[in-house]
């Protein structure tokens, strides 16, 4: 396994080091069975490196169509109404002191 995956790097390495100087490259793998997803991270060390990349995108690669994009990056969000995990208006928390007539009683259930 990790012979295979020394050499997809090396692949891709150097398919990819036309456009630039390569940091690093990160090919994603199953976490089961240590598999290659079919995907990988290429960091290069400037932005003309990345724009040289780019142009490779739909460039055929051991057989199969490359899809090369630019990192995605998350922006935050502002502070709204959003689907956040917030406590709600206590509905249904803590134990209540039962319904109906009498108290508390207790029940295996």
């Amino acid at each position: 396994m990790l012979r295979s995956l020394v050499g997809s790097e090396m692949c891709i390495r150097d398919s990819f080091q036309s456009c630039g100087t390569i940091n690093r490259v990160t090919i994603i793998c199953d976490n089961w069975t240590g598999h290659s997803k079919g995907f990988a991270y290429i960091e290069f060390a400037d932005k003309a490196a990345v724009e040289n990349a780019l142009l490779l995108n739909e460039s055929e690669f051991r057989g199969r169509a490359l899809k090369v994009t630019t990192k995605r990056t998350n922006e935050p969000r502002g502070k709204g109404k959003g689907k956040g995990k917030g406590k709600g208006k206590g509905k249904g928390k803590g134990k209540g002191k039962g319904k109906g007539k009498g108290g508390w009683r207790w029940s295996p259930y």
